[in-house]
Parts: C-alpha cells; structure tokens; sequence
C-alpha cells in the first residue's frame, strides 16, 4: 500500500513534467530544427564529395545531437525556482533526487526520444549507408539518456544565474565528450563491419552511471541555489 502511495505523487509529477518539456520553449520543435538545420549546413562546409562526407556523418551526427539536447535545459528547474515550487519540492515526497531524476526522464523522453527518431535520417543525408540506421538510433537513444541527466546538472548548478543557457554549455558540453565518442564508435565499428559490443557497451554504462549519480548532485545543486 505504500508503494502505491508512493507511486501516485511520481506518476503526477512526471505527467506534469513530461507536458511542461513538450511545451517548453517549443518543445522539440527547437532541437529538431537546429538538428535539421546541420543536416543542410554541413554538406555545404565539407562540400558535396559523398565519400568525404561520408566519414565523417557519425560524428558530426553524435556531435550535432548533443548540442540540439542543450537548447531546451535552461528552463529544466529555472520555472519552479521562479515561482516557489521548488521549496515545495524540497520538503515533499519523494525527495529532490527523485524529482530531479523524474524532470530528465520526461525531458528525454520529451526531446532526447524524437532527436533519436530523426537521428539515422540525418546521418543517411550526410552520407552513412542507410543499413546503419538501427544502431544510429539505439546508440542515438542511449546517448540521449546520458545527455538529459548530465544536462540536468548543468541545469541545476547554473540556477539563478544570469545567461544561464551559456553558463550549462560551459558545465556539461566537456561531460557529453564520451557519449559523442562512444555513441559514433559504435557506428563506425558498424559501417566497418566490427564488434559493436564495446562501444555500445561503454555508452550504456556511461549513461546508466549518469542516472544513477546525476539526481543526487542535481539535488544538491537545486539545494545550495535555494539556500
């Protein structure tokens, strides 16, 4: 019985969370379209030669996707500690850290889900081999996982300050270097012909260490910004 009680208040919240990241700033429309937006961009620096860009789509695919999950964490904590809903948060059930955890879940599934959908199509334009497309998205979906939580602490640690967005780039973009290099190994070792287990084995552990440590230092952060 009290693991239901428990449940009912996580269920509300992420349903409240999961339809303030839909529509916050966009929803994933803004992360969709910068991520397009590369798509058209890159082609026209590296120029047309297919083989060239070719070698390269992994990682500007990987690269790109981490910098279009950036674009929607500024406001991640910033509304509830503008209007006092945080404090709340702090004293209530089921404690920050998994609230926190709750908030990133939503914002993966909000905007980390559909980059991932749109991942494999963006990496076929810039030259991989469509038969990638499977592992670009599982890769794509895991790293997506990694870059909600690490970004939720940048989040966190930049509440209150003023040009906050620079502020979580600063903070995070160096922790997003391992899945981006994971993340595109994993394809390059596909479209080699290669094991893919390391690399895709290092990219879920990098995440799932992300979802184990990340709410815990995100409640910290939210504490000391409340303090």
């Amino acid at each position: 019985m009290g693991q239901g009680m428990g449940r009912g208040p996580i269920r509300a919240l992420f349903g409240r969370e999961l339809g303030l990241a839909l529509g916050r700033g966009g929803g994933p429309l803004l992360a969709l379209g910068f991520y397009a937006g590369v798509a058209v961009l890159l082609p026209l620096a590296e120029g047309p030669d297919p083989a060239r860009l070719a070698a390269v789509a992994p990682g500007a695919a990987f690269a790109s996707l981490a910098l279009a999950s950036l674009l929607t964490l500024e406001r991640l904590f910033e509304r509830d500690y503008e209007d006092g809903g945080l404090d709340l948060l702090t004293l209530g059930e089921p404690g920050l850290a998994v609230v926190a955890a709750v908030k990133c879940l939503a914002q993966w599934i909000a905007t980390g889900l559909p980059l991932a959908a749109v991942a494999p199509l963006v990496a076929i334009t810039l030259g991989a081999a469509p038969s990638l497309a499977p592992i670009l998205f599982l890769a794509s979906l895991l790293a997506g996982l990694g870059f909600a939580f690490i970004g939720g602490v940048g989040a966190a640690l930049a509440l209150g300050a003023r040009r906050g967005g620079v502020l979580i780039a600063v903070i995070v973009l160096p922790l997003f270097t391992p899945l981006v290099v994971f993340g595109a190994g994993a394809v390059d070792a596909a479209a080699a012909g290669l094991n893919i287990g390391p690399p895709l084995a290092l990219l879920a552990a990098f995440s799932l260490f992300s979802v184990a440590l990340a709410p815990v230092a995100m409640a910290a952060a939210c504490r000391n910004a409340l303090s």
